[in-house]
């Protein structure tokens, strides 16, 4: 285990890197664009442990830096919005977020993330730009079976920015191993505001959206496939919400015609 590996798994050290950069980066996320937040009671009275948010992903890092407000003043008795974040003085600590092992390690700021709780992964199709075939990682699954013993784990199905692709069945068979309690979260806008990184703006005055729907009811003795297909519906990034955003972008270009 690096040292970075072991400095995570101290929460003064994940502490002391949320309320730095928690301090750095509300300006962007609250003040430089516009933040509309939803269902945060929904996640208020959650057990502090084994805990999954499944979510679409739009940026690398933005996404869970704004996962990481939200639960910091949800933890403050918040609902539904940031305010003033003072709420960064004692943040929340009980929090992983699952990431891709090459996203992590290509330089000082992307460490960074990682001492802050990132489990990281193997890509199972992608790796360094090529098209890889893996199978499922065994000490990948056991990191994230470890981490929702003790926390909440952010997890995105899909594995990249790119919207409406296939989700990965890692995510079912974590939720089949591990029951967690399960809350999809769709976001929205981050693509907009920021470069893919998340740590650059594209364009400023963005509305950020972030809908946190109630735990889904989970028959965890269903097959792999059918979890996945709950849990990417619930994220809205199945076949039919991809059929039915193409079906309103031609309404809206009849209409103009």
């Amino acid at each position: 285990m690096s040292l970075i590996d072991k400095l995570k798994h101290f929460k003064l050290v994940r502490s002391l890197i949320y309320t730095v950069v928690g301090a750095m980066t509300y300006p962007g996320i609250a003040i430089i664009n516009k933040i509309k937040i939803t269902g945060t009671e929904h996640i208020k009275n959650l057990p502090k442990q084994n805990v999954l948010f499944v979510s679409n992903h739009q940026t690398y890092f933005a996404d869970v830096i704004t996962f990481i407000h939200i639960f910091c003043a949800v933890r403050w008795r918040k609902e539904n919005k940031l305010g003033i974040p003072y709420y960064l003085l004692s943040p929340i600590t009980n929090l992983y977020f699952v990431a891709a092992e090459e996203t992590m390690k290509k330089n000082w700021i992307s460490k960074l993330f990682l001492m802050a709780g990132a489990i990281t992964v193997k890509r199972t199709w992608r790796a360094e730009g090529q098209e890889v075939r893996r199978g499922l990682d065994p000490s990948d699954t056991r990191n994230i079976n470890n981490a929702l013993r003790t926390s909440w784990v952010i997890t995105f199905p899909q594995g990249t920015t790119k919207p409406f692709a296939p989700g990965r069945k890692g995510t079912a068979y974590i939720i089949k191993n591990n029951r967690p309690v399960v809350v999809p979260v769709v976001i929205n806008g981050f693509w907009r505001a920021f470069t893919k990184k998340g740590l650059t703006f594209k364009k400023r005055g963005s509305l950020l959206t972030i809908r946190f729907k109630p735990p889904l009811e989970i028959n965890y003795e269903a097959s792999t496939e059918a979890i996945l297909d709950q849990v990417m519906d619930a994220i809205e990034q199945s076949k039919k919400y991809m059929l039915k955003g193409k079906h309103h972008r031609m309404s809206i270009v009849s209409s103009e015609v």
